[in-house]
């Protein structure tokens, strides 16, 4: 933990200040090594001065705050981070300042939700103390709870719960070819966010629920962050591990925190990878917890206790005929979408980008390699470039020099990588035939040439 700086060595920037008063750089920066030193007083002083001369500048605002919550001026600090969270909600600091001052004051579960807020923006921010507080003054079990109140032992994990929140910078048009798919996720949750006001005339909310599934590898979890990307939301990815617990209770928990996380975040995509591991069909299920966890998915989905406005959730999945039926009612992930191997352009622009900055000859041919690899998903396609480079090098270090990668390379790997959807689509068609209920997997026989699009 870094010193407080010497007053000896505050003394000649105050007078720098005093010859200088314009200078909001040198104001914030002398300000600041007076709350360091606990010289509140003229911290104060200074920062309020500074707003007078700035009054939006966030470094300011936040000091000032920091300054009041250190004089006890509780209330005056209130207004000020409130103030400063309501220009910039995902100002971090503000957050754990807030929380800080809400625990001071008892607001236990207000405390909390903004704790988990701040660590979400900045999980680097993690404050031991304060988390050790907020567990150690829970009500009693006896007690009435307060609505939507997360248990403070749920703060144990904030960082690790969290870790999958981001902006993402890709959008649809970083997503070569499924055009379709694209126009299906704008109609079912895109649209519904850029027009509010059009959909709400027809009772319409924003948010819902929307299903991708398909042979691994053809980028399912891409196409979900580029959709996040597409409305400039925050993005939550959430894999099994984020869920799972092995103690009883936990699991149920964190998917009630994570849910609420989305909630704070709104606009937000929430994304469930494999969601089959967590969503399987009760029936199937021999432990009652399986069962309970999947209750709680339900209830979340419903927005049984908090609203979902906002909150656009998406889930993956390789064998949606493992999920429990109650997972496609309306208003859950009603709307499902088969996610299908690159076609052949989209197979090209693939491979340009995993060739882009590796050493490529003159003979390189993208079209012709796409035709050739019909079927194989992106990861496939990775292989095979993989393969290639690991031929190019044998090859490079018998000739003691580096050597480009050709078109017969790429060929030669073509034949050793076989597509790894064949054997998805094996097992899909049986269920398309066979188990396919109100046409659910329709998508499945018309890739397959077996059934015609409906018009």
């Amino acid at each position: 933990m870094a010193l407080p700086p010497d007053s000896a060595a505050i003394q000649p920037l105050l007078e720098a200040l005093a010859f200088s008063p314009e200078n909001l750089a040198l104001r914030k920066h002398v300000a600041g090594l007076l709350l360091q030193s606990g010289r509140l007083p003229e911290a104060e002083e200074l920062y309020r001065t500074g707003l007078r001369q700035a009054p939006q500048d966030a470094d300011l605002q936040l000091g000032l705050a920091e300054t009041y919550a250190g004089l006890r001026k509780t209330s005056a600090a209130f207004v000020v981070v409130e103030e400063l969270l309501e220009a910039q909600p995902e100002h971090a600091r503000a957050h754990l300042l807030h929380a800080r001052l809400l625990a001071d004051t008892d607001q236990l579960t207000a405390a909390i939700e903004a704790y988990q807020t701040a660590l979400a923006f900045n999980p680097t921010l993690e404050d031991a103390d304060l988390a050790a507080r907020l567990r150690g003054r829970a009500p009693a079990q006896g007690g009435a709870a307060p609505e939507h109140h997360t248990a403070p032992n749920d703060l144990i994990n904030e960082q690790t719960l969290f870790g999958g929140l981001e902006r993402p910078s890709i959008n649809f048009s970083d997503v070569g070819g499924m055009e379709s798919l694209k126009e299906e996720i704008r109609l079912k949750i895109i649209h519904p966010m850029q027009f509010p006001d059009l959909y709400k005339a027809y009772g319409k909310a924003t948010g819902g629920g929307l299903l991708l599934y398909g042979p691994p590898g053809c980028g399912k979890t891409y196409l979900a962050r580029a959709t996040a990307g597409e409305v400039k939301a925050s993005f939550i990815h959430v894999g099994i591990n984020d869920i799972l617990d092995m103690w009883l209770g936990n699991s149920e928990r964190n998917l009630h925190q994570i849910f609420e996380q989305a909630r704070l975040q709104a606009p937000c995509v929430l994304f469930f990878d494999e969601v089959d591991a967590l969503a399987a069909n009760r029936h199937d299920l021999r432990q009652s917890a399986g069962r309970t966890v999947i209750n709680q998915f339900l209830s979340e989905l419903d927005g049984a206790t908090r609203s979902n406005e906002g909150v656009l959730i998406m889930a993956a999945t390789n064998a949606p005929w493992q999920l429990d039926g109650a997972f496609r009612r309306p208003g859950r992930f009603d709307r499902i979408l088969l996610v299908t191997p690159p076609d052949e352009p989209a197979r090209a622009a693939v491979l340009e980008l995993l060739l882009r900055e590796k050493p490529v000859g003159q003979s390189i041919n993208l079209p012709k390699l796409a035709a050739q690899t019909a079927g194989y998903s992106g990861a496939d396609l990775k292989a095979v470039v993989d393969v290639a480079i690991e031929s190019c090098l044998r090859e490079s270090m018998k000739a003691g020099k580096p050597l480009p990668l050709e078109q017969r390379t790429l060929q030669d790997a073509i034949g050793k990588v076989r597509p790894s959807t064949r054997e998805w689509f094996a097992t899909a068609k049986n269920y398309a035939l066979y188990s396919n209920e109100g046409g659910l997997y329709d998508d499945i026989l018309v890739y397959l040439g077996i059934k015609k699009p409906s018009a």
